[in-house]
């Protein structure tokens, strides 16, 4: 941890429409104007224990809300400590949080800190702003949470994230943190009284919509309670040309203005050294200190892989490697998620889909399944995974090439976040190129941001072409040094490299000569064929055989000359240009073409089944095998019988399996077997609410298994 104060070949891609064209982000916005019927909450402030009805429920909750809200009498009753969505938090007092240290060992049940972590919470319980950049599974909440609970008042978490917002506070509630959420999924008496438990100063953590802070009935909410910090989570969102934009982050520099002496904690997952400095500026974060953690994930296996028959690649993935497994496979377009969700189900793997065309209901039906069950398989768009706190996601696969080494982080991180060996794999191809540079050349903005979203895409390119240790250039590109891992493909197997020099010139003087020659320009296909010497119907055509270069180069395959003009375009010495992907000399060709520029290549082996996959078990026992990780033969069954009951807990409760607990816990208490409460309670992640609420049962378990 660091920390500072400072032609004619038409693309095979995506038909007209069939591209994503999700609106800003509908599932996790709470906006009234976003479509899907969100409460207004604009009305004028009334006493959260009275006064008129503020408008119906938008009716697009999580599934079994409505019903769920049954449960709350009027306005001004007394909160049940165990009532959901935006009920009652606990007790009305809270007892004396004591220390850092001793909330992490009472509350949350963990003996000690993270790297990086006493650091963060020290600095911010002190009173004093940070940005903290933690990768994904590395325990950014408790940088928040815990000072929350430490100083007075209410921690207020400013999050996209409203779809999960019910999520995040059944699992604080489990370990006896009173938290409630205000958003629109609630109906008004659920609202009034969060609103009321917290002017009472009885939520030790309140959860907003960013999109709720520019509301004026919302602020003066805020006035009439203690604010013990804000935290402003998932911040990268508010980097202007950033994967993840959300315009509403733009007006939450009004925290420091309206509440000047309250400390200010901003997260994230993922941002270079630029979107950092952007992050600080736009919140009016400029004298915060800044906390940078490891970017490095050692447990995530990165793959890239050359793109032949996507579906059926992934398939081969999940059946050899991820039987059984929990994963999410992103699609570029939504078109691709519904036939790749049907795909899977059709040979055997539990799939559903998630994008935003699908409604608001199945949407929230299909993600509260993913996180409660075990085994399904998510095949979604970009706009699903923000937030998604499941541990044991054991792969994240991309059919198409992202955009951005950001956005290729943020999802792939997604996995293992129980620290368990896991997979993130991207099926690439030159299509994908073509596709991506078509989406920049039409994108909204002006020159300098599709420049940037160039730039975006090289890096990305570069990272896919590299003959070097990708997860040593993911670290690079955020700026952090890193030695070669032996852990991802290009270390377990790595890439022939060769001179290509007389090769990039043959495909480059193909391209130039159609242009000067003929006035002409193609695609990568017919400029293949040529060089192929290939009597197509189209070479025909236009004559092409006539050529000098025509049949120059069949020392490779079409899959070969493809992989070439992929690289020369990661190297960037091709570009495309227009709807049908035409290739185009760059200024830089012309070294190569003039014998002024060496050119190296990579020849890539083919890789069934050895290497990156000798190490994994074989297929059908992979699942059991790593939830069994680290424990010795006679602690399995205990394991098992453990999550057996967790299983039947979550169902009965309808929370996900890990607010009950942690893989990680039911493991150390599979291996220590404890036999008393006060052993059971030395075990990490128990915690004491934990042990009194489900201490007996857990108990129960080993007695009968021993039995």
């Amino acid at each position: 941890m660091t920390s500072s104060t400072e032609s004619g070949d038409h693309p095979r891609g995506a038909g007209p429409g069939e591209l994503d064209d999700l609106p800003p982000f509908p599932e996790f916005s709470d906006d009234p104007g976003d479509g899907y019927g969100g409460d207004p909450y604009d009305g004028p402030y009334q006493d959260p224990a009275g006064g008129p009805d503020d408008g119906p429920n938008d009716g697009h909750g999580l599934a079994g809300l409505a019903a769920r809200g049954a449960e709350f009498a009027d306005a001004g009753a007394a909160f049940d400590a165990g009532a959901p969505g935006g009920g009652g938090p606990g007790p009305a007092a809270r007892p004396p949080a004591g220390t850092a240290q001793e909330v992490l060992n009472r509350t949350f049940g963990y003996p000690s800190f993270r790297d990086g972590q006493q650091e963060i919470i020290d600095h911010v319980v002190a009173g004093h702003d940070a940005l903290v950049l933690m990768p994904t599974g590395g325990g950014k909440s408790l940088c928040y949470q815990i000072p929350a609970l430490v100083r007075p008042g209410t921690g207020v978490v400013v999050s996209p994230l409203i779809a999960l917002m019910q999520d995040q506070v059944d699992a604080l509630r489990a370990l006896g943190v009173r938290a409630g959420f205000l958003n629109s999924t609630q109906d008004p008496d659920e609202r009034r009284l969060v609103e009321a438990a917290f002017v009472a100063g009885e939520l030790d953590l309140l959860y907003l919509a960013p999109e709720r802070l520019r509301v004026e009935a919302t602020l003066r909410l805020l006035d009439r309670g203690t604010i013990s910090l804000f935290a402003i989570d998932e911040a990268h969102c508010v980097a202007q040309w950033g994967h993840d934009f959300r315009p509403d982050y733009l007006a939450l520099s009004l925290l420091h203005e309206r509440w000047p002496k309250v400390p200010r904690i901003a997260l994230t997952a993922t941002a270079t050294e630029a979107t950092r400095a952007e992050i600080a500026a736009r919140l009016e974060l400029r004298e915060a200190r800044h906390f940078v953690a490891s970017f490095d994930r050692p447990n995530i296996q990165y793959r890239i892989v050359a793109k032949s028959e996507p579906r059926r690649q992934l398939l081969h993935l999940l059946r050899t490697e991820h039987a059984g497994d929990a994963g999410i496979v992103y699609c570029l377009s939504r078109a691709s998620v519904e036939k790749t969700a049907e795909f899977l189900t059709a040979n055997g793997i539990p799939a559903l889909p998630y994008h935003a065309g699908l409604d608001a209901g199945t949407r929230a039906g299909n993600q509260a399944r993913f996180l409660r069950e075990d085994g399904l398989v998510m095949v979604a768009t970009i706009a699903f995974g923000m937030g998604i706190d499941k541990p044991d996601v054991r792969f994240v696969a991309h059919l198409d090439l992202p955009k951005s080494i950001e956005g290729y982080y943020q999802e792939t991180g997604r996995a293992g976040r129980d620290g368990l060996p896991s997979t993130a794999w991207l099926a690439y191809g030159l299509q994908d190129v073509v596709q991506q540079r078509r989406l920049i050349d039409t994108s909204e903005g002006d020159d300098a941001h599709r420049r940037r979203l160039g730039t975006h895409l090289d890096a990305m390119l570069a990272l896919c072409e590299t003959i070097e240790c990708r997860r040593a250039g993911l670290l690079a590109y955020f700026g952090q040094p890193a030695v070669t891992c032996g852990n991802c493909d290009t270390c377990l197997t790595p890439p022939e490299s060769l001179d290509g020099t007389v090769l990039a010139q043959k495909l480059l003087s193909t391209i130039v000569r159609l242009k000067r020659e003929r006035r002409q320009r193609f695609g990568a296909g017919q400029v293949i064929d040529i060089l192929l010497g290939r009597r197509t119907p189209k070479v025909l055509q236009f004559d092409h055989a006539s050529l000098s270069v025509f049949g120059v180069g069949t020392e490779l395959g079409e899959a070969e000359w493809r992989g070439v003009v992929r690289q020369l375009l990661a190297q960037g010495l091709l570009a495309v240009e227009g709807d049908y992907g035409t290739l185009v000399c760059t200024e830089q060709s012309d070294d190569v073409l003039r014998g002024r520029r060496k050119v190296m290549l990579r020849r890539e082996p083919e890789r069934p089944a050895r290497a990156a996959r000798a190490e994994r078990p074989p297929s059908g026992s992979g699942k059991a095998a790593r939830q069994a990780a680290d424990l010795a033969p006679e602690a399995v069954p205990v394991f098992e019988l453990l999550r057996a009951w967790r299983a039947a807990t979550a169902k009965e409760q309808g929370v996900p399996a890990y607010v009950i607990f942690h893989d990680a816990t039911l493991r150390e208490v599979a291996t220590a077997r404890p036999a008393s409460l006060a052993e059971l309670g030395g075990i990490s992640g128990v915690g004491e609410n934990k042990l009194a609420k489900y201490g007996e049962q857990l108990l129960g378990v080993l007695a009968g298994h021993q039995d």
